[in-house]
């Protein structure tokens, strides 16, 4: 194995857009490589360590499906279980079509549907059920009364019909503190972090924000009070970084743990969650969090042709949608030189989990911007990594 490749690549990146960034690979249940290039902190100079706590926002999601997936294994429910036998609030649900009639829903929301993000639900925030939750909780918006109220707010369309990215993750999470009774992420940290040994993890970031990162945003037009990175003028063009705070606009309150994007992390904290399921379920201390039948199941598309119409496009071209991974399909649409079902997710400041079960491969990558420009960076980041072996 050379990582010379992958380390160019990142260094690449650094001396483009992103702000600093980090790496973790795993092989055969071990780690590998380790490296970080770039600033943690752009105003200051301070060097990328890997160390560094980063929100890794919607790569939390894969945390979610597989905490809830370890209930699953224990017969808690099936994949076709509506979710009103576990929220009833969802019993009743209405669709609201382009020209805002509203009918009743021909059909019950599964757990199925949560897992693949084909539920109708949306990731729409400025609705009337979350101003009702906001009020309920005093602004602090417990998990549970959270998604209770969100059975309020109309599906964008009938359950099954399509893909739409939306906060399924975030109910089902809520699903995971129905069955276990307990709150979210005390479940997590009790059945996939300590296990796995994973240190530091949290799902609300106000008592770490000295050990985070700084986060960044992109944006393009004339400098302000704005740090400016060093770039080929006409691949740079005007563009320039802001610093956009520690905050995780996705956690909506103190007590809500965000099964969708609550998580702040270190890179190689949470590659032990990857290295795991490259393992097919086996941590590389020995632990054991899944099946390896429960991967299986958890890498395979679950998308009908009709449902990856919504979703098969852009980054995830030759891509399907497993129980919350994107799962690689058509080599010769997706350009990847991965394995067929090398999986993963992202994250939306630029953390990206790769997982080739195939090969035991598997890597946990971040820098901390916002806009992060996951249609460049991902897909070579998966095609470097395997060149690398």
């Amino acid at each position: 194995m050379d990582f010379t490749p992958l380390k160019a690549f990142m260094d690449r990146l650094t001396t483009w857009r992103m702000p600093g960034n980090s790496i973790s690979v795993f092989y055969g249940g071990k780690e590998v490589f380790r490296y970080s290039s770039g600033y943690a902190n752009l105003e200051k100079k301070i060097p990328m360590c890997g160390d560094e706590l980063l929100n890794i926002y919607s790569c939390s999601k894969v945390a979610t499906v597989v905490a809830a997936l370890q209930l699953y294994e224990q017969g808690f429910f099936l994949l076709d279980d509506p979710l009103y036998d576990f929220i009833p609030e969802f019993r009743k649900m209405s669709v609201c079509d382009a020209d805002g009639k509203l009918s009743e829903a021909k059909r019950p929301i599964t757990l199925r549907h949560l897992f693949t993000m084909t539920s109708g639900l949306s990731y729409n925030s400025q609705t009337p059920a979350f101003a009702k939750a906001k009020a309920l909780t005093d602004g602090k918006m417990d998990t549970m009364t959270v998604v209770r109220c969100l059975a309020e707010d109309p599906l964008s369309f009938e359950p099954g019909e399509m893909w739409q990215y939306s906060l399924s993750h975030d109910v089902l999470a809520a699903v995971v503190e129905v069955i276990s009774g307990k709150p979210f992420s005390q479940y997590v940290s009790d059945h996939l972090f300590a296990p796995l040994g994973i240190a530091g993890a949290t799902y609300h970031n106000e008592t770490v924000v000295e050990k985070m990162a700084e986060q960044y945003r992109f944006e393009n037009g004339g400098e302000t009070d704005v740090v400016r990175l060093q770039m080929v003028a006409e691949e740079r063009g005007d563009g320039h970084l802001v610093n956009a705070g520690k905050a995780n606009i996705l956690v909506y309150g103190e007590n809500y743990d965000s099964g969708g994007a609550g998580i702040t992390v270190a890179v190689p904290e949470y590659a032990k969650l990857a290295c795991a399921l490259a393992g097919g379920g086996l941590g590389a201390n020995g632990e054991r969090i899944l099946a390896p039948g429960t991967v299986e199941l958890l890498r395979t598309n679950q998308l009908t042709e009709v449902q990856r119409q919504g979703f098969s496009v852009g980054k995830f071209r030759g891509y399907g949608y497993g129980l919350g991974v994107r799962t690689m399909m058509e080599r010769s649409e997706s350009g990847s030189i991965g394995s067929y079902r090398e999986f993963g997710w992202g994250g939306a400041a630029g953390a990206n989990m790769i997982v080739d079960a195939d090969l035991g491969l598997s890597a946990f990558y971040a820098h901390h911007m916002l806009n992060p420009f996951e249609e460049y960076y991902q897909p070579r980041l998966i095609n470097v990594l395997h060149k690398c072996l």
